[in-house]
């Protein structure tokens, strides 16, 4: 089967060529992703929606996370990228319903993996509560909502730990609701800086 080719970025962000995605780890290729952040308004209170990973996913299993998130391959646009909404959630957005947050560079080391990403991010702003979603269990397992008042809070370091609600998927794929607290190393391990920016900008939109 043939590799996902990704394209690859010089670090002024121009393309220098493609890679697989092992090669781009690997060697610690600047790539683009594309990133959807869900935040529904519910009468007076703001929530932000945040995926809990497969427990099977080679990166940062069992954590919390953008609400939706991939790889943009070689062949495709930006606006190709919405396409993971669908896939990971189930729910049917186009690029028209999203708000534009720019583009946010970092890169995260560990072991043998280097992350560094350009990362297309997209605020959804709706202003009702979801909760139908479909999720592709093999990537996603499980629903969560925050206030998102906590939310910048525990990531500005001004509580430890934050409530949580949402569902896990079953291995039956039924669903159980859960309600817990968690800390920042319940999240994938963003730089805080990205984190910070990612909150200032919806801030900005909201």
């Amino acid at each position: 089967m043939k590799r996902e080719q990704l394209k690859i970025f010089n670090e002024d962000r121009v393309v220098i060529g493609e890679a697989s995605r092992e090669d781009v780890h690997k060697n610690g290729y600047w790539h683009e992703v594309f990133h959807y952040w869900l935040v529904s308004k519910e009468e007076a209170e703001t929530f932000v929606y945040l995926q809990l990973r497969s427990k099977d996913k080679k990166d940062y299993p069992n954590l919390l996370d953008i609400t939706a998130a991939g790889h943009l391959l070689a062949n495709e646009t930006v606006v190709d990228g919405v396409r993971e909404v669908k896939e990971e959630l189930g729910i049917d957005v186009t690029i028209d319903d999203l708000i534009s947050l720019g583009v946010i560079d970092y890169c995260v080391t560990k072991d043998h993996f280097i992350d560094k990403e350009l990362a297309n991010v997209f605020l959804h702003l709706s202003d009702k509560s979801f909760d139908k979603f479909t999720l592709q269990v093999e990537e996603v397992a499980g629903m969560f909502k925050a206030d998102f008042n906590d939310f910048c809070n525990l990531w500005y370091g001004e509580v430890e730990t934050i409530m949580v609600s949402g569902f896990e998927v079953n291995n039956d794929r039924s669903q159980i609701l859960i309600k817990r607290q968690v800390g920042k190393d319940h999240f994938v391990s963003h730089p805080e800086s990205f984190y910070h920016t990612v909150i200032h900008r919806i801030k900005e939109k909201i």
